[in-house]
């Protein structure tokens, strides 16, 4: 028996027999060359795990047998990345790198200054992004799979927001002490989520940078990224990565 070093995904894991979809089939069967008997790695996104013994090797339809089902060690994430639409493939290349983080979710933000087609509803970027979070998922092992939600108008999610909020700003902190904040509710929800908020080429708008530092339903820290003007993609990576 061998186990391919890689995760597959399966939205509904469960005791029993599962046939695997044609995209996760012929991955196993046709790249990694699984055969039956050979044991794959399966994961939901939801914090589950399993691992299925191959019955029936078929790259259309792979068919396993799952006998446990385990969950992941520890809690979905809180943290979430709340960034303003981008220009081109700016927003695929964020989530790619940011969904491979314990990221919640990424939620995509129409400011003043963001650069995308203001008459479009963004379909085929949230699906592409959406595309993105699942190679990233199974790419980096983890066992929450980052949302993608919107795009939003950021006046109206910053109104609706409960939580405490990071801003990417010049006068911020080299480094933050953040609050534990892993009590969670009875189903695994975060009690107080964290949203790092980063904005469009330009930065955020003078009305949205002061709306952001009078808000009231959670604490705001300010983020310092360093003495370099950053590119928008590249700032929300940074940021990540030193929040994380």
């Amino acid at each position: 028996m061998k186990t391919p070093d890689s995760r597959f995904y399966c939205p509904l894991i469960s005791v029993g027999t599962i046939i695997l979809d044609e995209n996760e089939s012929s991955h196993a069967v046709r790249v990694c060359r699984a055969a039956n008997g050979d044991t794959l790695q399966l994961c939901d996104g939801l914090g589950h795990y399993a691992d299925a013994t191959i019955t029936k090797a078929d790259s259309k339809a792979c068919e396993v047998r799952v006998d446990t089902v385990e969950d992941a060690p520890f809690k979905r994430p809180r943290l979430n990345l709340g960034i303003a639409c981008l220009k081109d493939d700016a927003l695929e290349e964020v989530v790619f790198h940011a969904a491979q983080t314990e990221t919640d979710s990424i939620i995509f933000l129409r400011t003043d200054y963001s650069q995308e087609p203001k008459n479009s509803d963004l379909k085929k970027t949230v699906r592409r992004a959406e595309l993105k979070s699942l190679v990233s998922l199974k790419q980096s092992k983890k066992p929450w799979m980052t949302r993608i939600e919107g795009p939003i108008e950021f006046d109206k999610w910053l109104k609706d927001y409960q939580g405490d909020l990071i801003l990417c700003d010049i006068d911020g902190e080299r480094k933050l002490d953040l609050e534990d904040g892993s009590e969670n509710t009875a189903d695994g929800t975060p009690v107080k989520p964290v949203t790092l908020l980063v904005g469009p080429e330009g930065g955020f708008s003078p009305r949205e940078i002061e709306a952001i530092k009078a808000f009231k339903n959670g604490k705001v820290h300010l983020l310092n990224l360093g003495n370099t003007r950053l590119r928008a993609r590249t700032a929300a990576i940074i940021a990540l990565g030193k929040v994380l």
